[in-house]
């Protein structure tokens, strides 16, 4: 492409990008043997702790053209049910209905996890093989957040690991004193307004449509 023929940033600067890996590997140092170490097929006590810990996972996805999509999931802590020491499953709760992670990992067999602990800077990263199950037998094993789960996202590890805690540090995500004021954002009405492209919708339908979905999250 020609530079005249950019139409955004990232077009301009995909013309002189890093071509391939080992470009890239020039550029850094290796990583260290704990690094390469401590990344496992399988759980280890320590971390099936974490998993118990977390009331919030973030999950990577991708269907079968190659876009990816990344969605939180959350309940009570351990709500992610340790199944064995080399596969989780997450109870599918409530949402927009729009069943993007399912419906991806239903394309690919794949999924990533990051599990996150409120308060805390310890993350545990999870790569596997997935599906999704609608088996009654494991549905009832698992914690319900709101009411039991039409589905669950099975995950059989590849790879575990424990994230290095800097970016929540650096991003100071725990420290309330550090964190902008809440009218520095747009609120999430005004996001949704402007995402919709409605001009009759107003900001209060919105938000009402907001707080109701809130009051019957679990229906």
């Amino acid at each position: 492409m020609r530079p005249d023929l950019a139409t955004s940033a990232f077009d301009s600067l995909l013309l002189d990008a890093v071509p391939d890996q080992e470009t890239l590997r020039r550029t850094y140092a290796m990583p260290g043997d704990a690094a390469v170490r401590k990344q496992m097929t399988e759980l280890t006590d320590q971390t099936r702790q974490l998993i118990a810990c977390s009331s919030l996972v973030l999950i990577a996805s991708a269907d079968a053209d190659g876009n990816h999509d990344v969605s939180p999931r959350g309940g009570p802590a351990g709500f992610v049910t340790v199944l064995d020491s080399r596969t989780v499953a997450i109870p599918d709760a409530t949402g927009n209905k729009r069943l993007d992670t399912l419906q991806n990992v239903i394309a690919t067999g794949r999924a990533g996890l990051l599990f996150v602990i409120p308060g805390r800077a310890t993350t545990l990263r999870m790569n596997g093989r997935a599906c999704v199950s609608t088996r009654p037998d494991l549905l009832s094993q698992l914690t319900a957040v709101g009411k039991p789960p039409a589905s669950a996202l099975v995950v059989g590890i590849d790879e575990v690991y424990p994230h290095c805690p800097k970016s929540f540090l650096r991003g100071s995500v725990w420290k309330p004193e550090e964190w902008l004021a809440a009218d520095a954002q747009p609120t999430s009405a005004e996001v949704t307004q402007a995402q919709l492209r409605m001009p009759d919708l107003t900001i209060a339908e919105i938000e009402q449509t907001e707080a109701d979905a809130l009051k019957y999250r679990y229906e």
